[in-house]
């Protein structure tokens, strides 16, 4: 499971809500222009390098590109020591908040980033 960047569970969604005409969620044209950005601010961040995006990078790039405040390690230590999260995992969640600060247009990897990265994460299971 440590192999996969994100994992996110569906919830069954009413019909009611499929049906609304005053739907105020995002468009997808509107989160098209979004990711496009993010993929720009990831080129500029990579340029002169052989990394094209956040997920390209191997821990020295994450160690080297993503700034982490004393708030986000220690949430960081935090969630390792809780879920058990291999080094693999761990550099995963940096990866996933990267991309989240760069979706929100952000310098710098916030706690909220990494809270929302770490869900993202498989849910044990009873028995696991």
């Amino acid at each position: 499971m440590d192999r996969i960047d994100l994992h996110i569970e569906v919830p069954t969604v009413q019909v009611e809500k499929l049906t609304a005409i005053n739907n105020p969620r995002e468009t997808s044209a509107s989160i098209k222009k979004r990711v496009q950005k993010a993929r720009e601010r990831q080129l500029e961040r990579f340029r002169g390098t052989p990394l094209k995006s956040n997920g390209d990078m191997g821990t020295r790039d994450v160690r080297t590109f993503c700034s982490l405040s004393s708030e986000c390690l220690t949430l960081l230590g935090q969630a390792a020591a809780r879920f058990g999260l291999s080094a693999r995992g761990y550099f995963r969640i940096v990866k996933v908040a990267m991309t989240i600060a760069d979706l929100e247009e952000s310098n710098q990897i916030s706690t909220n980033h990494v809270a929302e990265a770490l869900q993202y994460r498989p849910r044990a299971t009873a028995g696991e």
